[in-house]
């Protein structure tokens, strides 16, 4: 059975997706704030967190951020009533995998939690063995989820691993964000595509000597990106 982490400071709201969710046979825990968030999500180490955005004290964005030092594969999904740009960039740079606008329409709900449940890496689902991609001093070991550049480990968010594995399964092919958006945050996302030029410019910071002269992602005027790694 699945276990799931319920954070909302907004006792009914919580409790209401607690029921739908148990309905469906998932297992729940509740926090009301950020602490507790953090302490069971360390604790009892859920399989998937739905975490507010806007709570006293530490807000979702900082929750995020703690989970993420430790923890970049349970998906996180965020509630908000907030729906700017900046503060769906900046979840998604702190490793959210998905956004949900308040009020939640349940049944939007508990579809993103089972199709991330589909898609986690700590899932047996989908996770063959012995996937790795080689280019030259770059590996990418996709059931470890580690990056090494000539022996070196390189740290990246979640969905900076899933951008680069997905520019790198094609080297030298260029992608739309379009495409790379699709296969990174999935067409049901409520994003945009210009999500993905936020997750290239932080992927070039870690990986290109020269990130404002990259030679490794490469731009490819009005069309997206392409890697070249020799």
């Amino acid at each position: 059975m699945k276990k799931l982490l319920i954070v909302d400071d907004e006792t009914d709201i919580a409790t209401s997706i607690q029921y739908v969710l148990t309905q469906e046979g998932f297992s729940t825990l509740l926090a009301h704030d950020g602490l507790k968030a953090i302490e069971l999500a360390e604790k009892e180490k859920p399989d998937l967190i739905i975490l507010d955005l806007m709570m006293p004290g530490l807000d979702g964005l900082e929750v995020c951020r703690r989970v993420r030092s430790h923890d970049r594969r349970t998906p996180i999904l965020m509630l908000t009533a907030r729906t700017s740009e900046i503060d769906t960039v900046v979840g998604l740079e702190l490793g959210a995998n998905d956004y949900i606008a308040k009020p939640v329409r349940l049944r939007e709900l508990v579809a993103r939690v089972k199709a991330h449940l589909r898609e986690s890496p700590t899932s047996t689902i989908n996770t063959p063995s012995g996937r790795s991609i080689k280019l030259s001093n770059l590996s990418i070991d996709m059931d470890s989820r580690t990056v090494l550049i000539n022996n070196q480990p390189i740290d990246l968010t979640f969905k900076e691993f899933e951008l680069l594995a997905a520019l790198a399964r094609q080297p030298n092919r260029v992608f739309t964000r379009d495409q790379l958006f699709a296969q990174v945050w999935g067409s049901d996302f409520l994003g945009e595509s210009r999500t993905v030029d936020v997750h290239i410019r932080y992927l070039r910071e870690k990986l290109e000597e020269n990130p404002s002269q990259p030679k490794r992602i490469l731009t490819v005027r009005g069309v997206g990106y392409r890697l070249v790694w020799e």
